[in-house]
C-alpha cells in the first residue's frame, strides 16, 4: 500500500486533458451513503467529465411495471429478476459511447455482482440455484463485452456514518435500509475492494468517505487529476490501491 502523496504529481489539478483517442472510464463505488451523489455533483462540472447515475428510472418502468418497487417489496421473490437486469442495464451505461473524455460512472456491473448479488445470496433472499445461473450470466456477459474501466473509486464510509446520512436525506427508496445491511454491504466491499477476495478489473483508489463536505471537496480540488484516470500510475496495469 503506497501513500497519496507518492502518486501525486506536485501541484497539479485538473489541467490535464486526456488523449482524444484514449477515453477514460472511472466507476464510483461504496455503500448507500457513502458519498457517491456528492462526488458525482463535484465532477458535473467538469468540462472534461460525463457523468452516469444507475438508470434507475429504466429499474422503475419495465413494460409499465416498477420493478424496483418491487424488489424492495418482496425481496426473495423479485431478486434474480433485478439483479438480472440490473447487470444489463449497468452493461449498457459501461458500453454507451464517450461523449467527453472521461465517463465517470455510478457503480459497475462489477459491485452488482460481488457486493449485492453476493449479499442476497449470503442473506438467503436469492436461491442457490438462482446465484448460479446469475454466474453464469454475469461470466459470459463479462467476457464477451468487456465492459469498459479504467479506475475504481472506493469511497470507504463507516456504515454508521452511511446510516446518518441516510436518515438526514429522507429517500422513499431507503425506508427499509438497516444497519444490517449496510453493515453487509460495507462486508461485501471490503472483501472485493481490499482483501481483494474476488478479481479487480481496475486499478482501486480508496477515498475516506467519512469525512465531511468541506473535507471531501477540498480533497477532489487537490486529487483531482487521479481521480479522473490521468495521473500517469494509473497506466500499470496492476490492480494499484491508493489510500
Amino acid at each position: 500500500m503506497i501513500g497519496i502523496a507518492d502518486v501525486m504529481r506536485g501541484d497539479d489539478r485538473c489541467d490535464l486533458h486526456p488523449n482524444k483517442d484514449n477515453k477514460i472510464t472511472v466507476a464510483v463505488e461504496g455503500n448507500i451513503g457513502s458519498g457517491k451523489t456528492t462526488l458525482l455533483k463535484y465532477f458535473r462540472q467538469n468540462s472534461l467529465v460525463e457523468v452516469i447515475e444507475e438508470p434507475v428510472k429504466k429499474w422503475q418502468n419495465i413494460g409499465g411495471q416498477n420493478l424496483l418497487n418491487l424488489f424492495y417489496e418482496d425481496c426473495k421473490r423479485w431478486s434474480y429478476l433485478f439483479e438480472s437486469y440490473f447487470l444489463l442495464t449497468l452493461m449498457q451505461v459501461h458500453k454507451k459511447p464517450h461523449t467527453k473524455p472521461i465517463k465517470m460512472i455510478e457503480r459497475s456491473v462489477y459491485s452488482g455482482y460481488y457486493c449485492f448479488e453476493n449479499n442476497l445470496c449470503v442473506s438467503g433472499l436469492m436461491t442457490g440455484l438462482e446465484h448460479s445461473a446469475h454466474n453464469h450470466w454475469f461470466d459470459w456477459i463479462t467476457k464477451q463485452e468487456k465492459p469498459d474501466l479504467d479506475l475504481i473509486i472506493y469511497l470507504r464510509t463507516s456504515p454508521e456514518k452511511c446510516m446518518e446520512r441516510v436518515k438526514m436525506r429522507h429517500r422513499d427508496e431507503e425506508t427499509s435500509v438497516s444497519m444490517d445491511l449496510l453493515n453487509a454491504l460495507h462486508e461485501r466491499h471490503e472483501s472485493w475492494l481490499i482483501r481483494e477476495e474476488h478479481p479487480l478489473p481496475a486499478p482501486v483508489l480508496v477515498v475516506d468517505g467519512n469525512k465531511t463536505l468541506d473535507e471531501m471537496y477540498k480533497y477532489y480540488d487537490t486529487n483531482c487529476d487521479s481521480l479522473l484516470g490521468i495521473n500517469p500510475i494509473y497506466q500499470s496495469p496492476q490492480g494499484l490501491k491508493v489510500q
